[in-house]
């Protein structure tokens, strides 16, 4: 095909709580120089500030070190909690790395998706959304204008307010919002003519919604006059790759278990529900449900393939959602058995495939004019010392 499917991450990150959170954070920029190496194009790093299994509060220094760390693969905010902060710091801090990193950045911004977080800092869920409205505009105006910006609401006082540098990317690096099954995302990436991350993309709800939401967008788009690129929008699912499918279910054996309860009983993100009571039915559930793939790679391959044919028209990345369903060997190999075997399927790369099908084909024929090559020069070669013994 002659589209190039991006693939990438989406690291919230989740780990089990109580573990040692130094190797944990250290396992996670592991990780991303596997898929750096790997050939994995992004990486996006979440912020959470409770419930004990996101540890990551700040993506902008995760980011700022795994850059450090890796040649190739873009970071990106998954996603900054906008309501939580001063929508000018925000802007400035990421104009700093994108110059840190030559360009290797992108922007997620969101509203906040735990309410044991914004309950801290006195922000209820009531009023995450249409902070996330005010803060974008006021990001975008910024990144996009070097008109002084002036604003205030009941968090925030912007008086002639301009970024300390523009951006090192020309015209703009990647800036996304997140979207479940709600429109609230598509009507913003619409409005400012930015990337969608489909995080919900492989619940039933958000399944359902996708199509939608690109028709949220094209709306939105055509309101406001502003373009939007299937190739910006990105769906996160969930999967676990290995060799067999039985190695796969023992492989997330280790730690899917907890995943699920954190969504069922910790999290109050109901969005995201995931039943099942035990290994096996939470392994039923992804994959009869289309939730995610558990298996192997053709698995995978023909999870993306629904998504595509479901999306009505193509996107341009499929992000991982990370997790520990499998110890962190296991993990690294579902990455690469991913890399090696579903990527070339999407990107176009399926020409030596094709080059050994024809190849074998040809093989019989090309086999039998090779063998009378070598009869022939065999022969002359023989008339060659007759003649010379003769002479």
């Amino acid at each position: 095909m002659g589209h190039r499917m991006k693939f990438g991450v989406f690291l919230a990150p989740f780990h089990k709580p109580g573990l040692n959170p130094t190797l944990l954070l250290e396992q996670d920029l592991e990780l991303i120089q596997w898929l750096d190496r790997c050939g994995y194009d992004e990486a996006w790093c979440g912020e959470h500030h409770s419930a004990g299994t996101e540890i990551s509060a700040s993506p902008e220094i995760f980011m700022a070190v795994a850059s450090q760390r890796t040649r190739h693969i873009k970071l990106g905010s998954g996603v900054i909690s906008v309501s939580y902060h001063n929508p000018l710091w925000v802007a400035e801090r990421i104009v700093q790395l994108d110059h840190l990193t030559r360009g290797r950045v992108m922007l997620g911004v969101g509203p906040g998706s735990l309410p044991s977080d914004g309950i801290m800092v006195g922000v209820s869920q009531s009023q995450t959304r249409p902070l996330l409205e005010d803060g974008l505009d006021i990001i975008m105006n910024l990144l996009t204008s070097e008109e002084p910006v002036t604003f205030r609401n009941e968090r925030w006082d912007l008086r002639d307010a301009r970024l300390h540098l523009r951006p090192y990317s020309n015209p703009l690096f990647d800036v996304a919002v997140p979207a479940v099954a709600s429109p609230t995302g598509p009507k913003l990436a619409g409005r400012y003519g930015v990337g969608l991350l489909s995080i919900g993309a492989t619940t039933a709800a958000g399944f359902d919604a996708l199509a939608l939401h690109w028709d949220v967008m094209e709306a939105q788009a055509a309101r406001y006059k502003t373009q939007v690129d299937r190739n910006k929008w990105r769906l996160v699912g969930l999967v676990h790759c290995a060799d067999t499918m039985e190695q796969a279910y023992r492989d997330v054996e280790y730690g899917i278990e907890q995943w699920f309860d954190y969504f069922q009983s910790v999290a109050a993100f109901p969005q995201l529900a995931v039943p099942g009571r035990n290994v096996r039915e939470m392994i039923a559930f992804v994959n009869e449900s289309g939730f995610g793939a558990i298996g192997t790679p053709d698995m995978v391959h023909a999870q993306v393939d629904r998504l595509w044919k479901q999306s009505n028209g193509g996107f341009g990345a499929y992000l991982l959602l990370a997790h520990d369903w499998a110890d962190f060997d296991a993990t690294r190999r579902s990455y690469d058995l991913i890399a090696r075997h579903v990527f070339p399927r999407w990107q176009g790369q399926m020409a030596t495939q094709g080059s050994a099908d024809r190849a074998r084909a040809a093989r019989p024929e090309l086999a039998e004019v090779h063998s009378k090559a070598l009869e022939a020069a065999t022969q002359r070669y023989a008339a060659e010392v007759a003649e010379h013994a003769t002479s």
